[in-house]
């Protein structure tokens, strides 16, 4: 019969414990009302206990810290930190200890460890410290591995691990929306707004330190998140930039092209690259936690062939008195164009100057100016409509109607303002 031989006990113990800050201490106070039976006692044992805030007695929330009682939640973005312990608990001198900490993620395996060097011997009831730290960046299921390997006195080489096995849980949730200056396309600018909707979906609050956009090449951003008040910027959230659980908070962003790209109409279309969000917050005690989002893309609004967009136009104008805009017009195809303007007019607006002028050859990308004069016989919000481009080489014609609107007042109404 055959008999396995016992299994031999290591000498050392490992432990491993996560780093984290305490917690303030909550108690749940009784109150009752003067005219009941135990009157004033329920409020002076409060006044008496040491773990309540003077003067704030009845609130939950007390003056003195509790260490953490669990493993604890875990963040996309925080720092996860552990404290890890060799003992040596036999009466042996133990050689060449190595203690070497992995974390497995679902896409890769990170090695924590502070040194890699082997300790040369370990006394006994002496320990090996080390702390480790790692931002977390993935969501998911995250193995802490923890191997040592030593060596006995007798040369016998050992060797064991252990795994702790721990969720990475979602702080935030980001939603992003995309606007165009303006929904028309005839008169659309290359300004984009974003929105991001932040929402905190831990169950603790957030305090937001920073909200940002991070623009790409092509962009310059201006945040609108912020008013100013008697020369000073004021955020619009308030002195408290707290986010309780399940909240949500809107952040503004307005994004221009560079003048290098702006000029260039036909780099900024189809699916460009706006930019990332940088998130950074802290909870609890201070513990900081940061998220950079990743690209964000949007569809660039199509111009077709040639583009037509407003440079000047005033707002207010006469009733029946000529005020000039300029245009520019810009060739967003691959080949030269040469165009004719025709101004047809309509009920309220009549175009001043001669209809199918020639314009001349539009090489692609290029951009010509016009000054255009019109006067308006309707008063009222008026609509600027009925410019007409003509490429002679492919015989097309591009319509443009509702360019822009302008305010027509009486002139004796606008003197006496």
């Amino acid at each position: 019969m055959e008999v396995n031989p016992p299994k031999q006990e290591h000498l050392l113990a490992l432990k491993v414990m996560r780093l984290t800050k305490p917690t303030l201490f909550t108690n749940i106070p009784v109150t009752c009302e003067e005219k009941d039976l135990p009157g004033d006692l329920f409020n002076q044992l409060m006044r008496d206990d040491p773990s309540t805030v003077n003067g704030a007695e009845i609130l939950m929330l007390g003056e003195m810290l509790t260490l953490p009682q669990n493993f604890g939640n875990i963040f996309l973005g925080e720092t996860f930190s552990s404290y890890i312990s060799v003992h040596n608990d036999s009466n042996q001198v133990v050689k060449d200890i190595l203690v070497k900490a992995d974390l497995q993620t679902s896409s890769q395996r990170l090695n924590l460890s502070a040194s890699n060097a082997a300790v040369a011997e370990l006394k006994p009831d002496c320990c090996i410290d080390d702390v480790i730290h790692h931002e977390v960046k993935e969501i998911g299921t995250h193995i802490l591995v923890c191997a040592v390997s030593y060596t006995t006195q007798s040369g016998e080489k050992m060797y064991f691990r252990k795994f702790f096995k721990f969720q990475v849980l979602k702080p935030l949730d980001v939603k992003t929306k995309f606007y165009n200056a303006e929904s028309d396309l005839s008169s659309v600018t290359d300004e984009v707004f974003l929105e991001a909707q932040i929402q905190n979906i831990t169950t603790s609050p957030m305090f937001m330190e920073k909200v940002s956009l991070e623009p790409s090449i092509m962009y310059n951003v201006a945040e609108l998140n912020s008013v100013n008040q008697a020369g000073e910027c004021v955020t619009t959230f308030g002195s408290r930039a707290y986010l309780q659980p399940m909240d949500t908070r809107q952040y503004l962003y307005c994004l221009k092209p560079k003048k290098e790209f702006a000029e260039k109409a036909g780099i900024i279309k189809g699916v460009t690259v706006i930019g990332k969000l940088d998130i950074v917050w802290k909870t609890n005690l201070g513990e900081r936690g940061r998220l950079q989002t990743s690209q964000l893309q949007r569809m660039a609004p199509g111009y077709g062939d040639v583009r037509l967009s407003l440079e000047a136009i005033p707002d207010t104008v006469n009733l029946e008195e000529p005020f000039h805009i300029t245009c520019k017009i810009t060739n967003c195809s691959e080949r030269t164009m040469d165009l004719v303007l025709e101004m047809c007019n309509t009920n309220s607006i009549h175009w001043c100057g001669i209809s199918g002028r020639q314009l001349g050859k539009l090489h692609p990308s290029s951009s010509l100016c016009l000054a255009l004069t019109l006067l308006s016989s309707v008063q009222g919000l008026q609509s600027v409509s009925g410019l007409r481009l003509t490429d002679t080489f492919l015989k097309r014609t591009y319509e443009y109607d509702d360019i822009a609107q302008v305010c027509v007042v009486s002139s004796a109404i606008k003197v006496e303002s």
